[in-house]
């Protein structure tokens, strides 16, 4: 069985994590997959290809495809001539949908939503044009998967179709991500952090909908005020001492206690360095960081954005999103808990996900899809 997936670019995001980590998680090992993107290869691209998925890279720009990607879209389908066509995010979901037009093997169509829609404002404009039209063309894909419930109530709210519906929901691998006191000590010596000093935490490309500005704030507050002795840890595309935009939140007596790393391979290594992990986002689906935090051991303050409250339960901290004053009073709340307490609200949120986002039951679900779909798939013949 041969499974196309059509993704948007292959940078750093959750849902280019979530399709590496779920090829690897063994779907690249029950069928045959390859991956294209309508961008480039970013940096998941060397990485899916070492699990042995052939990787495609089509180089659109910003703005209309051109007909060299068109025409290298209908090469790459009459190449690998998928069972499957499956989409990932608007712009891929919109790609896999005009290659089943293409197709000669009249391929099984399913779509990836990997967003929540709280509304059009924050989105760019030819963006809120690509979610109008993935409503309008909603009854073509065999199925559309969300990985949140939240995502599916907002998306069928707006206009996409629910008959086809269905979640899936991020999966996390539980040894990779295993706590390690080791590896945690290494990063507090390289950052040169005191062992014993609180460290909260925060990942994630800079973008606005991930509020940094807002977590910065409410955490420097919190260094004034409160926790005078600990350290934040902040890494993702664009967050850098070079971003003016940040390092102009951090009051000069507070810079060698505000790390900010910028893009890093280790993030698993930097959360077991963490205390308190902080997810500020004014909007999400079901953010992997939040997952993965919890993964790895480290309570969690979150904004009760998608779905965040189900993701935390009772093991951390939910707050409402865009509140600096709640975000503040949420990471003051688990800083001051004894250690020991925090720990255990750790092993907690660890047990959690284990229990309900392990990676290997996600990537069962996604095998059990494909072998549907590709058991039902539409006869060759004319298409609507």
């Amino acid at each position: 069985m041969s499974i196309l997936h059509v993704i948007t670019g292959l940078g750093t995001g959750g849902a280019e994590r979530a399709l590496f980590s779920t090829l690897e998680g063994g779907l690249a090992d029950a069928m045959s997959c390859h991956v294209l993107s309508l961008t480039d290869e970013g940096t998941y691209g060397s990485r899916i290809r070492a699990l042995g998925v052939p990787v495609y890279a089509l180089h659109m720009r910003r703005g209309l495809p051109t007909l060299r990607v068109i025409s290298g879209l209908a090469r790459v389908i009459r190449e690998v001539k998928p069972d499957v066509l499956q989409g990932w995010m608007y712009h891929g979901n919109l790609a896999a949908s005009v290659g089943r037009l293409m197709a000669a093997s009249s391929p099984a169509l399913a779509w990836n939503v990997r967003h929540s829609l709280y509304g059009m404002t924050g989105e760019k404009p030819m963006t809120r044009h690509v979610i109008r039209a993935n409503a309008l063309l909603s009854r073509r894909p065999d199925v559309i998967l969300y990985n949140s419930e939240t995502s599916r109530r907002q998306h069928e709210a707006f206009g996409f179709s629910a008959k086809q519906g269905q979640v899936i929901p991020n999966g996390f691998d539980l040894d990779r991500l295993a706590p390690s006191v080791e590896r945690g000590d290494a990063i507090r010596q390289e950052l040169e952090i005191p062992r014993d000093a609180p460290v909260i935490g925060h990942v994630g490309r800079l973008h606005p909908l991930k509020d940094h500005p807002g977590f910065l704030r409410a955490a420097v507050r919190l260094l004034k005020q409160e926790a005078r002795d600990a350290h934040v840890i902040m890494s993702g595309l664009g967050v850098s001492d070079d971003t003016a935009s940040l390092a102009s939140l951090i009051p000069a007596e507070l810079k060698a206690r505000f790390h900010l790393l910028g893009e890093r391979r280790d993030v698993p290594d930097l959360m077991r360095a963490m205390d308190v992990f902080c997810q500020s986002s004014w909007s999400e689906a079901f953010p992997n960081v939040l997952g993965e935090a919890m993964a790895a051991g480290v309570p969690c303050v979150a904004t009760d954005v998608g779905d965040s409250a189900d993701i935390v339960g009772d093991t951390g901290v939910v707050v409402p999103p865009s509140d600096e004053e709640a975000l503040f009073w949420g990471l003051q709340q688990l800083l001051a808990k004894p250690t020991a307490e925090r720990q255990a609200l750790g092993e907690a949120a660890r047990s959690r996900v284990a229990a309900r986002y392990g990676r290997d039951a996600v990537v069962s679900q996604y095998i059990n899809l494909y072998e549907d779909l590709a058991g039902r798939k539409r006869p060759a013949g004319p298409r609507p």
